[in-house]
């Protein structure tokens, strides 16, 4: 039996559904363990591509692909310091979300 109360109060609450399209396209993107090992890393400090290879024990061409995933995702950001371009969280929220998740796994 539905409850049409609940059912009217919760509605105007949704976000709109292309909102909630981006939001399941975030979540794909943080789905990749790839990602938030190199996610983890640039928490911890800006890094170029070599680090970040040698880190995770991978080829730096598969790191660039996913930072270009991670960018084009606003997730990470890229900065050019001389010959290198150094990676980096795009801001704090990133961060935050990092942390919540790890908190809520380990509960």
């Amino acid at each position: 039996m539905e409850n049409t109360d609940i059912v009217s109060k919760v509605k105007p609450k949704m976000p709109e559904m292309s909102t909630l399209y981006e939001l399941s396209d975030f979540f794909k993107v943080m789905g990749d363990s790839t990602r938030i090992q190199l996610l983890w890393a640039l928490e911890e400090s800006e890094m170029c591509v070599g680090d970040l290879a040698q880190l995770l024990n991978i080829s730096k061409s598969a790191v660039s692909h996913q930072l270009k995933i991670l960018r084009t995702a606003k997730l990470a950001r890229a900065q050019k310091k001389g010959k290198n371009v150094y990676y980096a969280l795009n801001d704090h929220h990133v961060k935050i979300i990092l942390e919540k998740a790890l908190e809520h796994v380990c509960e």
